[in-house]
């Protein structure tokens, strides 16, 4: 199977509120392999990647508005290239 890999860019009320911990349970779940972290301007970066099928409904869990402690206004997707990972991490 195709592996791949997608950032998206979440902006509302995502800091502080279990976001990127809710977000590593749902990836976990997934398969999905990659990180969320906190970004300076108060959005948060999540980088997914796995079987497309895996990345698109977790790209969609966030659209949705991720976890119910989260306020989401929008996100920005953009492809990436493959990547290796092991696991789902939340980075500080």
């Amino acid at each position: 199977m195709t592996q791949v890999c997608t950032v998206a860019y979440v902006y509302g009320v995502v800091q502080g509120v279990g976001f990127r911990y809710n977000t590593q349970h749902k990836a976990t779940a997934l398969g999905v392999t990659g990180y969320a972290r906190n970004l300076d301007d108060g959005s948060v970066e999540v980088l997914a990647c796995g079987e497309q099928e895996a990345v698109d409904r977790l790209v969609e869990w966030l659209k949705e508005g991720g976890p119910r402690s989260a306020r989401v206004d929008r996100v920005l997707v953009e492809p990436r290239g493959p990547a290796e990972h092991k696991g789902f991490s939340i980075r500080y």
